[in-house]
């Protein structure tokens, strides 16, 4: 993307001000959180390299900005539960729809608006910890009720084509490898692929420090955690259950299932610094590694682990 002229700081500023004033409800979002977003649109739409731009052009740029849904889709982000209480109110009704018109079936289209919700909260991390979620791709340029259309149907074609090409979608082939992993576990639960002649997913001292964090995790997490554990990754439930069951909306229960990862990893990151002595990089690197050889992202696979132990506590 382009770099924006140091020139234009105070336009910018100022119509951000000038938004943020306009907007029914900024949510709390302040003109700094703001700007990051509509920085990047500017980059990405305005200042091209054989663009000339003007002053009048930033202003009119972000003058037709949807200030009260950008800062709505930024508390979301942010992780405002009022937000994204608003957000389900006023859109859940918008991506069914849009799921209706494309899915070949009403089963289909409810899993279609179901993983749209998961993809909207985010229920992966990048190696920062951080969560990724699909609206960190709205600029507030167009609809938000468009632009949720438009990310449901990418996401039919994204799941036709990994269909039609028979590759399974990423929760079957996560629970797939758990279950792989936990018939071939050793005896601290951590996962052997010696059966399969591949090598030990990480060195001995490393699972027994990993598997000793994840028992202390699992001991404090509630019931209500345990068990939507153990219906998403053993049960095969689709989020609209596991809600349905606790009686909630599926963005909630997408929402309860990335908080329960990001628990469970904080938990498991603090044992492991806090009783073996691993700096931040040890931790990474050693969990990282784990996730990368049983293709999965880490959250999945720290919580996959922990369901694993977890069933050979309840059956001894």
């Amino acid at each position: 993307m382009a770099e924006i002229p140091a020139k234009f700081d105070r336009t910018i500023d100022e119509s951000i001000a000038h938004l943020l004033a306009k907007c029914a409800d900024a949510h709390g979002c302040s003109p700094d959180e703001v700007r990051g977003r509509i920085a990047r649109a500017l980059s990405k739409y305005l200042f091209l390299d054989s663009q000339t731009v003007e002053h009048a052009d930033v202003i009119k740029f972000i003058e037709e900005i949807r200030g009260d849904e950008l800062c709505l889709v930024l508390a979301c982000e942010r992780g405002d539960e009022k937000a994204w209480d608003d957000l389900v109110r006023e859109f859940d009704s918008t991506v069914k729809s849009a799921a209706r018109k494309i899915a070949a079936n009403p089963e289909n289209a409810d899993d279609l608006a179901s993983s749209i919700w998961a993809e909207l909260y985010g229920l992966r991390v990048d190696k920062d910890g951080v969560r990724k979620s699909k609206l960190a791709y709205y600029s507030g340029r167009g609809s938000l009720g468009g632009w949720l259309r438009a990310v449901t149907a990418q996401l039919a074609v994204d799941q036709h084509r990994k269909n039609s090409k028979l590759i399974q979608v990423e929760e079957d082939r996560d629970l797939e490898v758990l279950a792989e992993a936990a018939g071939n576990s050793d005896q601290n639960g951590i996962v052997s692929h010696a059966a399969t002649g591949e090598e030990m997913l990480i060195q001995k001292d490393s699972s027994d420090a990993v598997t000793a964090a994840l028992r202390s995790a699992i001991d404090r997490l509630d019931e209500e955690a345990r068990l939507i554990l153990k219906l998403y990754y053993f049960d095969d439930r689709k989020l609209k259950d596991i809600a349905a069951a606790f009686g909630y909306h599926e963005a909630t229960a997408s929402r309860r299932l990335a908080k329960i990862h990001g628990d469970i990893r904080k938990k498991v990151e603090a044992s492991l610094k806090r009783e073996h002595g691993w700096t931040d990089g040890d931790v990474k690197r050693n969990l990282a590694d784990v996730a990368a050889k049983m293709g999965v992202d880490m959250e999945k696979m720290l919580a996959g682990l922990a369901v694993m132990i977890m069933l050979q506590v309840l059956s001894i």
